[in-house]
């Protein structure tokens, strides 16, 4: 018997809310599924499994925050014959039944798997219901009949879209007669197509969801939309809007009454975290200019021959030589943990991303010195969509090996950064700017980077440092070599 407990999400994470199930008891699973969706003090994280087997109790309800290591479900071996039957802590709402009296808009209930149905994972039956597919009308194109990210991308594309089903209408009667003077009865509200951190957003900051358009697959309501309708005045809603139909299990809503927004929760978060880098580690700051000329020339020779969505921008060119630099200067790349410096088995480069309601994240881009250049390119695009969409993965969050800040986008020609515990370096990238450089004993105007390193003094010294800022300029300089 396995467990599946609340885990953590970065050393400044210590408790976390449990806000979707996406799987059920008596559920197969796989090692690596994604199986709930944890909120943190800085964004709605998916997160996996860790051992494969059959879904045998969910053991804490959507809602409900607990400190990191809490069961909050039991695996058991595959094989292992689970009754699939509702509990308490179970995510999924029962069918709402039909009555005349208005109900308050919830998603439609996933459907319960059928000896007929095709093979699919937790994240696949999740995107199933989200994108209100017919799960029996869906042809799985990978091993064994499995459903795929493709095959539902090619349904979607060929099924007009569809409000979302909802239980059977009884047959039409005449409307009862209403009495002069008197209001007609209001009609019941069609529901509203939103993700789970979308409706937890506008019950937060009291946005009517129905006023508000849809920008998702299909138009769906995603935080972004939200927090846009907030910023323009969207008329606020009398009551929260429940974010499920009503179920044995607690829904996902508001947070309790005394609970800080979660514009406070990260700018705490930020603060607890930061105060202890600057408390336990001896930080030392080196900062080199760097020659852009070469890099950009190329980057612009290769752009001419990719297409517009693949083109590469400056930042792939800074992100790639900052972790090659870390492969040949290892040192620079993991962990103090213990009294002690424990060496990253890849180079894991966490991207300080800024969020648009404030505050920052900074998730990985795993094996980045690996990846080839248009490959990062796109990594870096999807990472940065879906941590402002506030949709990363616990992988994500909790194995950055060294961390890289770029500001050049916001006008800073320099960043010394902060240190993000237990990493032991983090490197800065300021603005590209035009400056009087000599090339071989000749005056002219250069586009240079001033480039930065903050490094744990417990780790290594400023020699070390020296040589990893040296080893970026080198790659730079020769971006053949990237």
């Amino acid at each position: 018997m396995a467990e599946f407990r609340m885990p953590s999400l970065g050393a400044d994470m210590d408790e976390g809310t449990l806000l979707e199930w996406l799987v059920h008891p008596g559920d197969p699973v796989h090692k690596g599924d994604i199986v709930a969706v944890v909120d943190t003090a800085k964004a709605a994280v998916e997160v996996e499994c860790f051992d494969s087997g059959v879904v045998e109790q969910l053991l804490v309800e959507p809602g409900t925050r607990v400190p990191v290591g809490t069961v909050l479900a039991t695996i058991a071996p595959p094989g292992t014959p689970v009754a699939p039957s509702p509990a308490p802590a179970v995510a999924s709402p029962a069918p709402v039944a039909p009555s005349p009296a208005p109900v308050a808009p919830s998603p439609a209930p996933v459907p319960s798997p059928t000896p007929d149905a095709p093979v699919t994972s937790p994240l696949i039956r999740h995107l199933i219901a989200e994108r209100h597919l017919d799960r029996n009308a869906l042809h799985g194109t990978g091993p064994g009949g499995r459903i795929t990210h493709a095959d539902l991308d090619r349904a979607a594309a060929t099924t007009p879209p569809s409000a979302p089903p909802t239980a059977p209408a009884a047959p039409e009667a005449p409307p009862p007669a209403t009495p002069a003077g008197a209001s007609p009865p209001p009609a019941a509200p069609s529901p509203v197509r939103a993700s789970p951190l979308a409706r937890r957003l506008a019950a937060e900051l009291g946005v009517d969801l129905a006023t508000v358009t849809g920008t998702g697959p299909h138009g769906a309501i995603d935080a972004d939309d939200v927090r846009a309708a907030a910023s323009t005045g969207a008329p606020p809603t009398a009551e929260p809007t429940p974010s499920r139909a009503p179920t044995e299990a607690a829904p996902v809503g508001p947070a309790p009454v005394g609970h800080p927004p979660r514009g406070a929760d990260m700018r705490a978060a930020i603060a607890a975290l930061m105060a202890r880098s600057k408390r336990e580690i001896p930080h030392y700051y080196l900062t080199e200019t760097v020659d852009l000329g070469a890099a950009l020339t190329w980057m612009r020779d290769r752009n001419r021959e990719l297409p517009v969505s693949r083109r590469l921008v400056p930042a792939a060119l800074l992100l790639k030589a900052a972790a090659r630099a870390a492969v040949a200067v290892p040192q620079l790349n993991g962990f103090w943990l213990d009294g002690q410096f424990t060496a990253g088995s890849a180079v894991h480069l966490g991207v300080a991303v800024s969020l648009r309601g404030g505050g920052l994240v900074a998730p990985a881009i795993h094996d980045a010195a690996d990846l080839p250049l248009d490959e990062l390119m796109a990594r870096l695009k999807d990472l940065v969509a879906r941590a402002r969409a506030g949709r990363l993965r616990r992988a994500e969050l909790s194995d950055p090996t060294i961390t890289v800040s770029n500001l050049g986008e916001q006008g800073a020609e320099s960043i010394l950064g902060v240190i993000y515990p237990p990493q032991v370096a983090l490197v800065g990238f300021g603005r590209i700017v035009d400056r009087p450089w000599a090339v071989d004993g000749l005056i002219g105007v250069r586009p240079v980077v001033t480039a930065s390193l903050s490094g744990d003094h417990r780790a290594t010294d400023g020699a070390t440092g020296a040589r990893y800022l040296q080893t970026m300029a080198h790659l730079l300089a020769t971006p053949e070599e990237l």
